[in-house]
């Protein structure tokens, strides 16, 4: 049986609503916790997201 992988399910969330996505990260690679700029739907407009735990 194969053991668990390094990918992970974490959420982003809006730094200006409550919009949350959820994305997959690769724990081994990526240590620090993720900040990206996608489209929040609620402000209708690209927003910075960060990753909450």
């Amino acid at each position: 049986m194969a053991g668990k992988g390094h990918r992970i399910t974490v959420k982003l969330k809006s730094t200006e609503s409550a919009y949350v996505y959820s994305v997959k990260k690769n724990k081994q690679n990526t240590t620090e916790r993720l900040e990206l700029k996608k489209y929040d739907p609620v402000v209708r407009k690209h927003v910075v997201f960060k990753e909450s735990r």
